[in-house]
């Protein structure tokens, strides 16, 4: 396995305090789901790195999680030139929380977005879906992918390429943190772009 990452000190970017929310958002990251030990974490990707990004401390704070949306909603969603989605999710279970909280952000402004989860393996029974959702979504219908954090990009892909194959439209996905270790260039790959609230390097002196 490869190990990533060195001790890193965490500061405060300008870049990511440029909108009120995200300023926010940024001490809950840094307190809540930055970790960094001489024994390396083994990552999703299956890399070793010695600091982690553990962000569902930060979605399964209701505070943070309640920031988490707003920031979506009223700073990434709109700075980054991407229209209001008809869904909004991603692989389980990391993506679930935001999911939720950001599809109840849009009803707070009167805009109906359902929130679906993407299975990592189909049911053995019932109605055998991989996605689930409040409703059947038409063919073409516009869902952004999210993300907690990101490294390699494979569990967007993966929910990407699940939501493709019900013949729904997907070219971006948003994440919390980018650890910056080829998941924009994956996606890219796949004709989806990656926008974060947050990136390692923000952390990093």
């Amino acid at each position: 396995m490869q190990i990533l990452g060195l001790p890193i000190l965490l500061r405060q970017n300008k870049k990511v305090l440029s909108g009120s929310l995200t300023q926010s958002l940024f001490p809950f990251v840094k307190t809540l789901a930055y970790q960094f030990r001489s024994e390396p974490f083994v990552l999703s990707s299956g890399k070793e790195s010695n600091y982690y990004f553990d962000c569902k401390r930060v979605t399964m704070n209701p505070e943070s999680l309640h920031l988490t949306a707003k920031a979506f909603r009223d700073e990434l969603i709109p700075q980054s030139g991407i229209s209001i989605p008809q869904a909004v999710g991603g692989l389980t279970l990391g993506s679930d929380p935001i999911a939720y909280a950001l599809s109840l952000s849009y009803w707070e402004i009167d805009k109906k977005v359902y929130p679906l989860v993407v299975r990592k393996e189909e049911k053995d029974h019932g109605t055998s879906r991989l996605v689930e959702s409040g409703m059947d979504f038409p063919k073409a219908t516009k869902v952004l992918v999210l993300e907690d954090t990101t490294t390699t990009g494979s569990s967007s892909l993966k929910a990407v390429q699940a939501l493709r194959n019900l013949g729904l439209q997907v070219d971006t996905c948003l994440a919390i943190m980018d650890r910056e270790e080829g998941a924009k260039e994956a996606l890219l790959n796949e004709d989806v772009n990656l926008f974060s609230l947050f990136a390692a390097s923000d952390f990093i002196r």
